[in-house]
């Protein structure tokens, strides 16, 4: 999460648990600034915490708590996802072949994703991709898995991204990513065991989750942290004993799922330290293999070294139809 989708994150908090409703919240990695009586006042970050704990409490306690609403999202939720909704985002992408495909969630929540075949694939992949931005941001990593790798991929929106309806929550976009798993094994006709799942950052927290429940074919993740509760500790440590540590324990999960996996991470990650991917590597089962891209940090690891190793990955493990 950059400091843009930081800053978001808090604005709204503060705007849906404070009363403060100017759109014109200014904000950066250590504070947010808001208006009173025309004025800006700076908050910095540990108070920004302070005052989002009430929202973390009114999440826990929300069968009881007054202010929580069926439209928006609550408590650590409103940090956790920064989406992006339609029209924002490239839509018609250049040299990607996709079709969209609308499917609904336990809740009937209408969810929306791209599958993009490819011809004799040589895998498929499901990916589970990051708290910002949505599908469209993905169509650059897209084109190069179906044109150069040439395999066959789904990818699809949490809720409140994109095309997709709803507001997302930690339980419940693990939920709708396990009926993505089924949208894949019923678009490429395939079982779980076929398939490889890629996970980006909070995305990877997911496919681990996944991965433990079926062991896919490969586990690629890419930017992703040991824990929120580790994450916690990294940005916000005099308040990291207020996240569980069963939330998003991806070190406990990554240690059930028995396969191959490969791992990479920015060695100038400055929103999840490369040390918190070393945690959840050392965690994992053998066959394993973990990947430190130079100079790269958060959002800056598609680079050649990193895709040929992506590519040599998802030829080898991944199978055909013809299997």
């Amino acid at each position: 999460m950059g400091a843009s989708q930081w800053g978001k994150g808090v604005a709204a908090a503060l705007r849906e648990n404070t009363g403060i409703e100017s759109t014109d919240l200014r904000y950066d990695r250590e504070r947010l600034q808001v208006p009173i009586r025309n004025q800006f006042v700076n908050i910095p970050k540990p108070l920004v915490v302070l005052m989002l704990v009430g929202a973390v409490a009114a999440a826990i306690l929300a069968p009881f708590a007054v202010m929580n609403k069926q439209n928006q999202p609550q408590g650590i939720d409103q940090v956790l996802f920064v989406p992006a909704k339609y029209p924002e985002g490239d839509w018609h992408p250049q040299d990607l072949k996709f079709q969209d495909v609308y499917f609904q969630s336990e809740d009937r929540t209408r969810l929306h994703g791209w599958y993009c075949p490819a011809e004799n694939p040589r895998g498929f992949i499901l990916i589970l991709h990051g708290n910002g931005g949505n599908l469209s941001s993905r169509a650059p990593f897209l084109k190069h898995i179906q044109n150069e790798t040439r395999a066959s991929v789904f990818i699809f929106d949490y809720r409140g991204y994109g095309h997709s309806e709803g507001v997302p929550s930690i339980d419940n976009v693990i939920q709708d990513a396990r009926l993505a798993r089924l949208q894949l094994s019923e678009l490429a006709s395939i079982a779980d065991s076929d398939m490889i799942l890629i996970g980006e950052s909070l995305g990877g927290a997911i496919a681990v989750q996944l991965a433990a429940e079926s062991a896919p074919r490969g586990l690629i993740l890419q930017s992703t942290f040991s824990s929120l509760r580790d994450m916690a500790e990294i940005h916000f440590p005099e308040y990291a004993s207020m996240v569980s540590p069963k939330i998003m324990d991806s070190r406990k999960q990554i240690a059930i799922f028995q396969g191959e996996l490969l791992q990479s991470h920015g060695e100038k990650d400055s929103i999840v330290p490369i040390a918190l991917g070393r945690k959840l590597f050392d965690a994992a089962n053998d066959p394993k293999s973990f990947h430190s891209i130079p100079d790269a940090d958060h959002n800056s690891w598609m680079n050649e070294s990193y895709l040929k190793l992506l590519d040599d990955f998802i030829q080898r493990v991944g199978p055909t139809k013809k299997e």
